[in-house]
């Protein structure tokens, strides 16, 4: 007999560097807001996010965005690249939804 899937709860640190991944694939019309169910897990998470990998990752974003804005054609990504900055920092606890915004709207 074959035994159920893991459930979501059980890997959130790899949940959440595929939300970062897809996130950085295509952050145009999409935001992040924070869960309002999140809970302590994921303050605790966050916090060993932070020291073993989110630090690193919000200056990575910081440094790679100013060479970006250096060209007209980069600034776009150049705010997307700051963009990511929140949830590369602090990942558990949130999510990626669309928005209204039209990027390069009128």
């Amino acid at each position: 007999m074959l035994r159920d899937p893991a459930p979501r709860e059980a890997i959130p640190f790899g949940i959440a560097a595929f939300r970062i991944a897809g996130y950085v694939l295509w952050p145009f019309g999409r935001t992040t807001v924070e869960k309002p169910d999140a809970g302590a897990p994921s303050c605790i998470g966050n916090v060993i996010w932070v020291i073993f990998a989110g630090w690193w990752l919000a200056l990575a974003h910081i440094a790679t965005s100013i060479p970006l804005f250096l060209s007209i054609i980069g600034i776009p990504f150049g705010w997307a690249n700051l963009k990511m900055i929140p949830i590369s920092l602090m990942p558990l606890g949130r999510e990626v939804v669309p928005t209204d915004e039209k990027f390069g709207g009128r």
